[in-house]
């Protein structure tokens, strides 16, 4: 009996291995779809509920949710950067930084001292190997965006059959570990609740900083809706965040003497956007999750899940903003079972 348990383990194991190998280049994709639909896991079911328990209807509108989510707007980002990008003109860039070079800087008479160090930085910048870097950072940008793309297509894919049979495959899991059924629902409940909360705070705090930008640009007379979709991904990374926006096209504003539209542009994304809404808003809307979107509330430190937000993209790139804190939940959450594990021996 013993020799005949070792054997099943062995060769679980071996096919277990193969499985792996014949789906390594795609085990990312995997894994970052079924945090995904674990995050997502109550829209499935309210999905259900509506269409009878449908399970293929289901599990295909919650795809097409998460696609209308990310996809179509990043979609529509690269495409409308592109066209941009056939339309750029180098004699109006070179004109632009070379009137930010000549500009006339005049400090107040506290910070008169910096005027000198200024100047000089300024007229070190080399215009010709600047344009250069940007075209080359365009094209990368290029590459990384049609490599973004295939993998969303993949991870869509494999969303939809984790919707599909998810239910089935946690069912098996729990099964299958050596531990006991509740346990099994204590690390995978704790994984699921972070998980939830995580996704649920970006796609809203997204939505709510790329509208606001969407407004002041709009009035100002760029494109809203390509402005506010490209301040919403810029958003998403840790540090710099919204810069990467508002402070290329205030310097345009200035480029073209509109100074009053550069400062408006300016000041409401460091106030209203980076303070109020970041700052303050972020908090409430965590909290609004907790305690109406996610079954039970985390309990995990909201500077923790930002810091395995901020590891996450480091080590996996911009997926790693669901892959940090699922990694350092799966990890607490190992921690409180083998605790209570170790206090029932």
């Amino acid at each position: 009996m013993r020799n005949s348990k070792i054997f099943m383990g062995l060769f679980v194991c071996f096919s277990l291995a193969l499985l792996l190998y014949l789906f390594k280049p795609f085990l990312l994709n995997i894994f970052i779809a079924a945090l995904l639909a674990v995050a997502t896991s109550n829209i499935n079911i309210k999905f259900l509920h509506l269409t009878n328990h449908n399970r293929t209807i289901s599990a295909a509108m919650t795809t097409i949710t998460l696609c209308l989510l990310f996809f179509v707007p990043f979609l529509y980002a690269v495409i409308s950067i592109a066209k941009y990008a056939v339309a750029f003109d180098v004699n109006t860039a070179m004109q632009t930084i070379e009137y930010i070079k000549n500009y006339d800087f005049t400090l107040p008479d506290a910070l008169s001292f910096l005027e000198p160090n200024l100047k000089e930085s300024l007229n070190d910048i080399d215009v010709k190997a600047m344009l250069n870097s940007i075209i080359s950072y365009v094209a990368n940008i290029g590459k990384l965006s049609a490599s973004f793309l295939l993998d969303m297509i993949f991870i869509l894919v494999f969303f939809f059959f984790a919707n599909l049979y998810g239910t089935e495959l946690i069912a098996y899991l729990k099964n299958a570990l050596p531990m006991e059924k509740n346990d099994s629902e204590f690390v995978l409940s704790e994984v699921a609740n972070v998980m939830s909360v995580v996704f649920y705070s970006i796609i809203i705090n997204t939505i709510i900083q790329g509208f606001l930008f969407a407004t002041i640009t709009g009035i100002l007379g760029y494109d809203a809706f390509l402005t506010g979709i490209l301040y919403g991904f810029s958003s998403l990374i840790p540090v710099v965040g919204g810069i990467l926006m508002w402070l290329p096209l205030s310097l345009y504003e200035i480029a073209n003497g509109s100074i009053t539209n550069a400062v408006i542009l300016a000041l409401f994304s460091i106030i209203v956007i980076s303070v109020i809404a970041d700052t303050f808003l972020k908090p409430l809307v965590i909290k609004f999750i907790n305690s109406k979107l996610v079954k039970i509330p985390t309990n995990i430190n909201e500077l923790l899940i930002f810091f395995a937000m901020i590891a996450g993209m480091g080590t996996f790139g911009f997926w790693g903003l669901i892959l940090g804190p699922a990694i350092v939940t799966f990890f607490i959450s190992t921690i409180k079972l083998y605790n209570l594990l170790k206090d029932r021996i």
